[in-house]
């Protein structure tokens, strides 16, 4: 049992060293469909002009997503009475990449497939948002129809984390308002291990003044929906507001980087002929080996202390001395007491005979009965043979035997005992079911 406990405690440090080694994160470039919102209120005939339009503004939009240097686009095609105005807007820090046009051509596709015959649409991908409408939206706050998506892990500690989340979105929220693009991200500790990666961003046909009251109105629902979650979004089709324990957006690509810690004093040139190797560089290589190294050490010697301090609780409750059992001279009795208890072996006493001898039962002077197994001359076996067998049937936990106390053995139903025993052989015995 030690040893089972020991490997045990040996899994879970090895466990818990390989997460200091493994990478913090692991992060996903492929954009996914989030959610589609198409009403049957307003539709169009198939073949119209409408839809005629419609597929020039459609075609308009994904022809511009690898144009468009803000990830921002917005276009009106119109003939009268069918008009259609429709915008797409990528995610900031994928703009200027394949993924911003990739999206956008994805999200046309949807609609047409999706919402055959509907006049208003939205779409939204995580690396971009498709949206049309016969009526004018632009530069007009719309927090209508909006979603939210959570993670489903919960925080160790809602109170603190919840705290940080808010402080992280606003940031970026305030850095999106201020941002040429409307686009604004943040990163902020909650401890040691953990850090919230915020994204804000509104469609840029906003004011700063319409953009920060679609990116507050968002962040005030935001407890509502994902309070305590590591992860969670609120989206409107004006804007919305992203947080994650994970990288989720391009680093580079952030407005507000978190800010650095003052620059360290100047380093003395190196030796001449020897490599330029700087020294933080050395520092933030063999710190982090080195406390992974201590952690190992010092676990696996409190483990090995603890395994070893049982084994000795152990080893102090096993009988010794009077109690002792793994001999077969704490089992004998001189010859006088066992002749005495069995009337010299009599034949009215013979409980059966096995391959070592016969088996007697005895009263010894106290009125205690004892079963006695006499050695054959002719049995073949050695006396070593025979011991080994008598302290093996005084280990024996049986319901018709109960073991020795502090001062003697004790025999119930022995004779019942022994007639199980009694086909034992030379190198091996029957035992009885130990239920």
């Amino acid at each position: 049992m030690i040893n089972h406990q020991y490997m045990k405690n040996m899994n879970t440090l090895l466990l818990i060293f390989s997460i200091f080694t493994l990478p913090s994160f692991l992060t996903s470039t492929e954009a996914v469909w989030l959610f589609t919102f198409c009403p049957n209120t307003t539709t169009f005939t198939p073949n119209s002009t409408f839809q005629s339009n419609l597929n020039r503004l459609l075609s308009n939009l994904s022809s511009n997503a690898n144009r468009s240097s803000t990830g921002f686009y917005n276009v009106t095609v119109q003939t009268t009475n069918n008009a259609v105005y429709g915008l797409f807007l990528c995610r900031g820090d994928v703009v200027g990449t394949d993924a911003c046009g990739i999206c956008v051509a994805n999200t046309t596709t949807v609609a047409r497939k999706s919402c055959p015959v509907e006049k208003q649409v939205v779409i939204w991908y995580d690396d971009c948002m498709l949206r049309y409408s016969n009526e004018s939206f632009f530069s007009t706050v719309t927090d209508w129809p909006s979603f939210y998506m959570r993670n489903t892990l919960n925080a160790t500690d809602p109170v603190r984390f919840n705290q940080v989340v808010t402080a992280s979105v606003n940031q970026a929220a305030s850095e999106a308002v201020g941002d040429a693009d409307k686009f604004g991200t943040n990163r902020a500790n909650v401890n040691g291990l953990t850090s919230v990666y915020s994204l804000g961003q509104c469609t840029q046909d906003l004011s700063a003044t319409d953009c920060n009251r679609c990116l507050r109105m968002t962040i005030d629902q935001l407890p509502t929906y994902c309070y305590g979650r590591v992860g969670g979004r609120l989206v409107f089709p004006s804007c919305n507001i992203r947080y994650e324990v994970y990288p989720f957006y391009a680093q580079n690509a952030t407005s507000a980087p978190e800010p650095a810690p003052g620059p360290p004093p100047p380093l003395p040139p190196p030796p001449k002929g020897k490599s330029k190797i700087p020294t933080r560089t050395i520092v933030a290589i063999v710190v982090p080996i080195s406390v992974s190294v201590l952690l190992f050490v010092v676990g696996y010697c409190c483990i090995t202390r603890r395994a070893k301090y049982k084994y000795n609780e152990a080893a102090a409750d096993e009988p010794s001395g009077e109690n002792d059992i793994t001999t077969v001279e704490s089992l004998q009795f001189d010859f006088a007491t066992i002749q005495a208890a069995t009337s010299n072996f009599s034949e009215d006493h013979k409980l059966g005979e096995g391959g070592f001898g016969q088996v007697y039962k005895g009263i010894l002077s106290n009125g205690q009965e004892v079963a006695v197994k006499r050695l054959s001359r002719n049995s073949g076996c050695c006396s070593e043979e025979f011991k080994n067998e008598m302290v093996l049937v005084a280990k024996l936990q049986h319901r018709n035997l109960t073991l020795r106390n502090k001062d003697n053995w004790i025999g119930q139903d022995v004779t019942r005992l022994f007639q199980e025993l009694l086909e034992e052989s030379c190198t091996s015995m029957k035992i009885p079911d130990l239920e």
